[in-house]
């Protein structure tokens, strides 16, 4: 059985792959590419979800880090991922171990290794730390590492304070729904809002390993419960986190799930017009183009990264980057970690409807007049490994050709997929999952009919490979 780092940590099945010996196999490994690297007298800070057995993971974890002769500083609870990202940063630790699977299903689990910029560990680093696992790693020193428990929640709440216009939410008197999923957002997003005397409703914010059944993911099929709460109680704002609390989900006033394409956007212009002028977006190359838009207008640059977080957060730590975005619901802003904040998003939200006193909806086709329409979406297909061969050959041949589905092709971009952007400015998108049998289509348009004529025929070459 080989370990590997996907784009956002290792992920496993629980008591399949995801065993106390595996645990124990990656933390070695990571402390061999902190000893290799001289890091050891940073320490490094561990802290966990609350899927089964999440706590008694990183206690495993830690006590073989102390081993090494290694401070640790573990979480007292379960903990989100940003809380985690920013705790590095303040430590000036050399990393954290997060025991998560984020947004998946509960019979999984993961870890998460963030370096020392405080961002999630770039491939050569997580890389390295493959190559360590199945190598014998000797204990370097006799004497043991402290093993510290701290609460890494209240120089958090500082932090987030410090970034967020609360005395707009404040002025708003917004009354909004939380649904933190059983997820490591309680005490966060509820709380933060509640003090800035928001009427808040709160869903789920009880431990529950199984999750109700559901994977702890803010999509719109997760948060029917939150939907039917905002109709029924005419809330402004419905807001949701997902397990490891670094993903957002939307949903406006009149119960209309907002996607993260749209909330970026929503949240870009905000920015623009709220915030410190910065040089440059950063986006991965999956996401919407509205973004583009805005920077033109701005005349502030786009730096286009490939999918996964760990790209857009190192653009993100270099500085000058007012705001980073991924179409799966990730987002950080200029002076935050470079790691994507559900919860940071969620209040930014409510900031931006306090601002306005517009719902959601309105703010978005105004915004649609400013720089056009742009509409998205995404599709997942399911294959298997033969016709994963046919789809990466034909969209090789593809890549080659002038015109696609009838329309010519103004540029190809081969960072990370197959991408096809049109001279109408409409694209599509093909992404093979590294980890999973399936290939991912992104589509985005300026019109709806556009867009579904476009996710169609997307769908039916991926069905002639």
């Amino acid at each position: 059985m080989a370990i590997r780092f996907g784009t956002s940590g290792w992920r496993a099945l629980i008591a399949d792959e995801f065993t106390f010996s595996n645990v124990e196999k990656v933390s070695r490994a990571i402390v061999k590419y902190i000893c290799d690297h001289h890091l050891q007298s940073k320490g490094i800070i561990v802290g966990y979800d609350t899927r089964f057995l999440s706590r008694d993971f990183a206690k495993s974890c830690a006590q073989t880090i102390a081993k090494n002769n290694i401070k640790v500083f573990l979480t007292i609870r379960d903990t989100a991922t940003p809380v985690i990202a920013y705790q590095v940063l303040k430590k000036k630790a050399a990393g954290a171990i997060n025991i998560t699977a984020s947004h998946n299903p509960a019979e999984y689990n993961g870890i998460k290794f963030s370096s020392a910029y405080g961002g999630p560990a770039p491939i050569k680093v997580t890389r390295e730390i493959e190559k360590n696992i199945n190598r014998e790693f000797f204990i370097v020193s006799k004497r043991k590492g402290k093993i510290q428990l701290f609460d890494p929640r209240p120089a958090y709440l500082k932090r987030i304070k410090q970034l967020v216009n609360f005395a707009v939410i404040r002025n708003g008197h917004l009354k909004i729904g939380v649904d933190l999923l059983h997820g490591t957002g309680r005490g966060y997003l509820d709380r933060l809002l509640s003090e800035a005397g928001c009427r808040v409703s709160i869903l789920h914010n009880w431990l529950e390993p199984s999750f109700g059944g559901l994977p702890p993911e803010p999509a719109k099929e997760q948060l029917k419960e939150l939907i039917k709460l905002v109709r029924k109680k005419r809330l402004h704002l419905g807001l949701a986190v997902d397990g490891d609390g670094d993903r957002f989900g939307i949903v406006d006033r009149t119960g209309s799930y907002i996607g993260a394409n749209q909330v970026i956007a929503l949240l870009t212009a905000h920015l623009l017009s709220t915030r410190p002028r910065q040089k440059r977006l950063v986006r991965t190359v999956a996401t919407t183009h509205m973004m583009d838009a805005l920077a033109q207008r701005a005349g502030l640059d786009v730096i286009e990264t490939p999918v996964g977080f760990k790209y857009i957060g190192q653009e993100i730590a270099k500085g000058g980057c007012l705001i980073g975005g991924e179409e799966s619901g990730g987002l950080s802003i200029a002076g935050h970690i470079p790691e994507k904040d559900g919860i940071l998003a969620c209040l930014l939200i409510a900031e931006l409807v306090a601002t306005r006193k517009k719902s959601l909806g309105d703010i978005l086709k105004e915004l649609h007049k400013e720089v056009g329409p742009f509409f998205s979406t995404r599709c997942d297909f399911r294959i298997n490994e033969k016709k994963k061969d046919n789809i990466a050959r034909k969209m090789k041949s593809l890549s080659k050709l002038e015109s696609l589905f009838g329309k010519r092709i103004a540029k190809f971009v081969g960072l990370d997929g197959y991408k096809f952007i049109f001279t109408d400015t409409s694209w599509i998108m093909f992404r093979l999952s590294g980890t999973e049998p399936i290939v991912r289509c992104y589509c985005e348009a300026k019109s709806k009919k556009r867009l579904k004529s476009l996710l169609g025929q997307g769908q039916k070459l991926i069905s002639s490979c």
